[in-house]
């Protein structure tokens, strides 16, 4: 959706907006969260913005392609380190092997070819990276912010009507209403990504509610998959060799961290 013909933060703008007006009816449906949950929702609020801005910039310099899979891929592997040194979560030897195999499938991913890889660019790598910090720092704070509110579902709609109405305001402040006129073209698409973003995220929150936060965060990534089929079959961005190699690295050192990673 962040690829139709809007700039990538009008993009992010309608699909957050779109996603904070179906958390209202959502919100009146399962009440509000408990008030201790307050500090998570503000703290995940704050991270969803720096990823937003973070994500809209690495798109603005590089393809889906090349900037998704980094972003969304090492992010299981920055989750499952502070899973281990917040949480006290043990790691097997096999974890360890799908760190490493997650590293270099990101590698091979950010690398176009031979020819050009002193030429990629790096500001796009590090936006790339810095979305990576900052879902791992949402994943944590909603996984616990759940817990505690004991209601998954009232946090998710209370998380997207507050995570839309910041971001929209955040937008008028630096673009005016004239600046966002644009999206009203795309309101269609971006309904329409709103509720996958609600539906898609809702499940994870809910997920880490009765699961371990690690494992949920690296099953959820296996979308780099779908990432980079998407982005040749609809966007028609080349399929190049070092694409699928990296995402079958991918895929396999996230099964091998969660699957096998941790101790029985």
């Amino acid at each position: 959706m962040l690829k139709i013909r809007l700039d990538p933060f009008l993009a992010m703008v309608l699909i957050n907006g779109a996603g904070g007006l179906l958390g209202i009816p959502a919100l009146l449906y399962f009440g509000l969260p408990s008030l201790e949950t307050l500090p998570w929702l503000i703290a995940s609020t704050i991270l969803h913005l720096g990823y937003y801005f973070a994500l809209t910039g690495a798109y603005r310099l590089a393809d889906m392609g090349q900037v998704y899979p980094v972003a969304r891929g090492s992010a299981p592997l920055l989750t499952a380190l502070f899973s281990v040194l917040l949480l006290g979560e043990p790691l097997a030897w096999m974890g360890a092997a799908g760190i490493a195999l997650l590293g270099l499938g990101i590698f091979v991913m950010s690398m176009r070819s031979a020819a050009d890889a002193a030429h990629m660019d790096r500001r796009a790598l590090v936006f790339a990276l810095i979305t990576a910090v900052t879902i791992c720092g949402y994943t944590l704070t909603d996984g616990a912010g759940a817990r505690i509110s004991g209601n998954p579902h009232a946090y998710t709609a209370a998380l997207f009507v507050m995570d839309g109405a910041v971001l929209t305001l955040v937008a008028l402040a630096m673009r005016g209403f004239a600046g966002l006129r644009p999206v009203l073209a795309y309101w269609k698409p971006g309904l329409a990504g709103g509720a996958m973003s609600c539906g898609a995220y809702g499940i994870a929150i809910w997920a880490m509610t009765v699961a371990p936060i690690p494992l949920v965060a690296a099953v959820r990534e296996t979308s780099v998959l779908f990432g980079a089929a998407i982005a040749v079959i609809f966007l028609k961005e080349p399929l190049r060799a070092n694409r699928v190699i990296a995402a079958v690295l991918i895929v396999a050192g996230l099964a091998l961290i969660r699957l096998k990673g941790m101790p029985s």
